[in-house]
């Protein structure tokens, strides 16, 4: 049986791949991000593996913003049985120079969104006996580097709303979990190399060995295909006793 799957910021990057899974999966996918082409993207998606997908652009910044994107999920597909909350955005910066304003859109997208569009569907998937959510956070939900405080702060905050969640969501059939991925090859990552590259003075190879992958011991980014494989999995109906948990792929920073 088909279900209906809301994926925040899922029109590149990670979202995009754990939307394709899930559409793989045979699930019906709300996409949501800030590319001009998101309708062309869900459209195509949707077409390759026969599945109903839609649209919407909002701003998750304000709770506002995340309501509207809930209230038309429901309103195209008429429920949600799982939720993917997946947006973020980064800067990188020493704490004496961190612009305030990039540091509050950090929190507001990777971390504050996270608690409204849960909140948003959680009667909801209590009321209908069933509901996986999903939130990406990331190796820095459970480690820290220098530089990145305010993305380390909203990471490590959504592995602690999602014990919250699991906790909550236990009596009815409603889990929660935490995607925790070391450096998957996306735009935003790409970004990054360019930026590390500049702000040290190195070529983006020396960047990618020395700085983004030095504390891995697996020398290779994290495949988008198997971030998608870990939520389809967690979203799986037996998955029931799967909840409160992190599940990190990260080639073995954590392990030291």
């Amino acid at each position: 049986m088909s279900r209906n799957v809301l994926i925040t910021g899922s029109t590149s990057g990670i979202g995009l791949g754990i939307a394709e899974a899930f559409a793989k999966n045979g699930d019906n996918i709300v996409f949501n991000g800030l590319e001009e082409n998101g309708a062309e993207i869900a459209k195509s998606i949707g077409e390759k593996y026969g599945v109903k997908t839609v649209f919407k652009n909002s701003n998750l910044m304000t709770p506002e913003g995340v309501q509207e994107l809930v209230d038309f999920a429901y309103a195209e597909m008429g429920s949600v049985e799982v939720l993917v909350n997946n947006a973020g955005i980064q800067h990188v910066s020493p704490i004496e120079d961190f612009p305030i304003e990039k540091y509050q859109q950090i929190i507001a997208l990777n971390m504050n969104s996270v608690f409204y569009a849960t909140k948003a569907v959680f009667k909801k998937m209590k009321d209908q006996k069933f509901g996986r959510i999903i939130n990406v956070s990331s190796v820095h939900g459970i480690r820290a580097s220098e530089f990145k405080s305010a993305y380390v702060t909203a990471k490590h905050g959504v592995v602690g709303l999602t014990k919250v969640l699991a906790l909550e969501g236990a009596p009815f059939n409603v889990t929660c979990n935490a995607i925790c991925p070391g450096y998957v090859k996306t735009p935003l990552v790409e970004g990054q190399i360019k930026d590390q590259a500049k702000a040290h003075n190195m070529s983006e190879e020396e960047v990618v060995e020395n700085v983004m992958l030095q504390k891995q011991a697996v020398k290779s980014f994290v495949p988008i295909e198997k971030l998608g494989e870990i939520a389809v999995f967690l979203a799986a109906e037996n998955a029931t006793t799967v909840s409160g948990s992190t599940f990190t792929l990260d080639g073995g920073w954590s392990a030291q």
